[in-house]
């Protein structure tokens, strides 16, 4: 295995792992102040707009092929 497919799957998984654990700090956040459904749906998509973007990102510049 090169350098650079380690790199691409330790990059894929730890990402992956690091968005799971953002959306728990989220809904840890949103149980300690005790938002409520409406607040709780609201930290999400606020918080969750940058992995969207983040996403969003990464598949139109693989589909652009840059």
């Amino acid at each position: 295995m090169s350098e650079a497919v380690f790199s691409q799957i330790a990059m894929l998984v730890l990402l992956t792992a690091l968005i799971g654990y953002m959306g728990f700090i989220v809904w840890d956040l949103a149980k300690k102040s005790r938002a409520g459904r409406f607040g709780t749906l609201a930290l999400f998509i606020v918080l969750g707009a940058g992995v969207i973007g983040f996403i969003i990102k990464t598949v139109l510049v693989e589909v652009m092929g840059l």
